[in-house]
């Protein structure tokens, strides 16, 4: 069996998409979409309120709102369509992948619209209602329990299980999120060209959640290509090995990684930021309060970032928020998970008070 270490290899580069057949859909207007896919994208964009003045202009793109919660919706939709374009995956075939929680709900939902079979590894970290939402689209779902006994890491545990299904069905495809390709090339021509475009090329900084490394290298690659100032901040969660980092505990799951992926390497944020668990924890909860808006983990993560930053007046910040908090709700924002993991429920410095 191959270490966990040996699974980030990178697959081979997918190719293009082909035009989406319209036939079904002709006689209808329009806006109406073929299938949830088509809604895929054009994620909304926020002014926050409930940061400090010292954090100048902070805005939020809401990738909770695609159809499947999280902006993972865009890379899964992107790898599965390109493997069946290419050969790699057969029509109806079986995928195979690890996941923390919201790839695996964008799997299941694009797996559902292109008729395919899915199996998902996850581990205790997972959110349950994203387990119940995979299964609930027809995905299988194993739960690996104890950490790899190597790097004692979950998931390394994961990736081993992954490798144990493929042998045991030469015929399924791997999508490999850690290192394909189509991971951070969605998320150039998506997530960041929709806010390069939206701004005129004025953002100051992005801050992005890391995990795979897909979003924090597909903002750096559009940035670079249309020669942006924008700095690409990556937020880590502290006990993640990204960028150098030292193996920890963590709590939450959507940012950190316990194994340094594929698409890491090469990797060259202008900032990397680190983030305790209690701190994404308070701000969740915090801007769940001033902005009503209740966002995953990873979001509280960013934010606390943003807001810790002190700036001038030249150009706003954006963070990306990759999903919703509803699948946090019995975690980050329940008072007695809260007590039990972290000893008293945090807040952020000062109590804040929401800006007009």
């Amino acid at each position: 069996m191959l270490h966990a270490h040996a699974l980030f290899s990178a697959p081979a580069r997918p190719r293009a998409l082909p035009e989406r057949p319209t036939e079904e859909t002709a006689s209808l207007p329009g806006a109406v979409a073929s299938d949830v896919l088509d809604l895929v994208g054009d994620s909304p964009v926020l002014r926050l309120r409930g940061l400090p003045t010292s954090a100048g202009t902070v805005v939020a793109k809401l990738e909770g709102l695609n159809p499947g919660g999280s902006m993972k919706d865009r890379t899964a939709a992107a790898m599965l369509r390109s493997a069946l374009r290419s050969g790699e995956l057969a029509p109806g075939g079986h995928v195979v992948e690890s996941t923390s929680g919201n790839f695996g709900v964008g799997l299941a939902q694009a797996a559902a619209v292109l008729g395919l079979q899915l199996t998902c590894v996850v581990d205790p970290r997972c959110p349950r209602t994203s387990i119940q939402a995979m299964r609930a689209m027809g995905a299988t779902v194993e739960l690996v329990t104890e950490p790899d006994p190597v790097t004692g890491d979950l998931l390394a545990a994961r990736l081993n299980a992954v490798q144990r299904l493929l042998d045991a069905d030469p015929g399924a495809y791997w999508p490999n999120q850690y290192a394909n390709p189509e991971n951070p090339a969605a998320h150039a021509a998506g997530t960041m060209a929709e806010l390069d475009d939206l701004f005129g090329g004025q953002l100051r900084a992005v801050y992005v959640a890391t995990s795979t490394t897909g979003t924090l290298r597909g903002c750096a690659d559009l940035i670079a290509a249309r020669g942006r100032r924008t700095q690409v901040i990556a937020v880590d969660a502290l006990g993640s090995v990204l960028f150098g980092g030292t193996r920890a505990t963590r709590l939450l799951p959507g940012y950190g990684a316990g194994v340094v992926p594929k698409l890491a390497e090469g990797a060259a944020p202008d900032g990397v930021v680190r983030v305790a668990d209690c701190d994404a924890v308070a701000w969740c909860r915090h801007i769940a309060r001033t902005d009503g808006l209740l966002m995953g983990a990873s979001g509280g993560a960013v934010v606390a970032a943003a807001a810790q930053a002190q700036r001038d007046d030249d150009g706003p910040v954006a963070v990306i928020l990759a999903d919703r908090g509803a699948a946090y709700l019995d975690t980050v924002y329940d008072d007695d998970w809260v007590h039990e993991h972290l000893g008293a429920i945090p807040h952020v410095a000062g109590e804040l008070v929401a800006q007009s």
